[in-house]
């Protein structure tokens, strides 16, 4: 029997609760902060003032072959002169390999795991035979189809692993509530299908990474930039087959480049200039004004960096409602 043939349809809703927030940004150190990341790293601080509670960074350099560990000072002075102080030393996930190999054989252990050798060609080829409800998904992903999951290969060799996501006879779907987008519903099945866990390189993926990550540091709430959006029903569905708790998501609005799309280091996005109290303040007011907090003029004219912030705390508070 599949191993998860009893978890056709899971509706995830988590309210506030007495549990302390705990917060976190996590830039990856593949080049300097820029106008997005910044003002995702403010919506993060900004959530976790709102609340009361902590907020951590963690540098997320997992994928060694795109990440320099020369960037990460950058990142955190950056960081520090725009007020945003975390609460803790950073972590580094390039340290963290064994929470990483844990949480695998745990899985592995509830039969949730296999090899697979299929490359994206293979993965392209084999939904061209599949309907069209197979062959696209959210983020332009092509989803797995299964083709390894029942033929047994051994791990190593160049192949990946993957966890199993429900099946094309019973289908696992999950519904949950973004604090910013509303409602939410992802057939993980048929959009995504079973995803990486530890890539054909040997090279931890994102999902696992990230989802032990949060719970070991005792996450609570996820704010984030709007094009992560399609990661949460893996993560979830992860957090579910590692009885970890489930987190509050909120997407953030992205800034946009002048032709529409996402502002990204890939794209030549330059960074955000911190070389004087003015450079700053500007920094501060592109990123309130890209998270649609509409705050007044005379706070850019009048206050110092940490008025700013404590009125922008105010704000968010009232805008999104912390408790919510």
């Amino acid at each position: 029997m599949d191993p998860t043939t009893n978890l056709t349809h899971r509706t995830i809703f988590t309210r506030g609760g007495t549990q302390r927030y705990v917060g976190r940004f996590a830039p990856s150190p593949s080049g300097p902060l820029h106008s997005g990341s910044l003002a995702t790293a403010l919506a993060s601080w900004l959530d976790a003032r709102a609340h009361e509670g902590r907020w951590l960074v963690r540098i997320e350099d997992v994928d060694t072959d795109r990440c320099d560990p020369s960037w990460v000072p950058v990142i955190l002075e950056q960081l520090a002169r725009c007020g945003l102080q975390a609460d803790a030393e950073p972590v580094w996930q390039s340290q963290r390999s064994h929470l990483y190999e844990s949480a695998l054989d745990q899985l592995s252990e509830q039969g949730q795991l296999y090899a697979c050798g299929c490359s994206r060609h293979d993965i392209r080829l084999a939904c061209q035979h599949l309907s069209s409800s197979h062959a696209t998904s959210e983020g332009g992903e092509t989803p797995y189809t299964g083709t390894c999951r029942d033929l047994g290969l051994a791990t190593g060799n160049g192949r990946a692993i993957r966890v199993r996501c429900g099946s094309s006879f019973q289908p696992l779907s999950l519904t949950w509530e973004d604090r910013r987008l509303g409602l939410q519903h992802q057939n993980l099945t048929q959009q995504v299908g079973d995803f990486v866990l530890k890539r054909r390189d040997g090279l931890w993926a994102y999902q696992l990474a990230v989802v032990v990550d949060d719970a070991e540091q005792g996450i609570t709430h996820v704010v984030r930039g709007e094009d992560l959006y399609s990661n949460t029903a893996r993560q979830i569905h992860l957090q579910h087959l590692l009885s970890y708790p489930m987190l509050r998501y909120l997407h953030a609005p992205l800034v946009l480049d002048e032709q529409h799309r996402k502002l990204s280091k890939h794209t030549g996005a330059p960074a955000i200039a911190v070389n004087s109290t003015a450079a700053v303040m500007s920094a501060l007011r592109n990123a309130t004004e890209a998270l649609q907090l509409g705050l007044p003029d005379e706070v850019w004219r009048r206050q110092s960096i940490g008025d700013a912030l404590a009125t922008a705390v105010k704000v968010w508070r009232q805008q999104w409602n912390p408790m919510a």
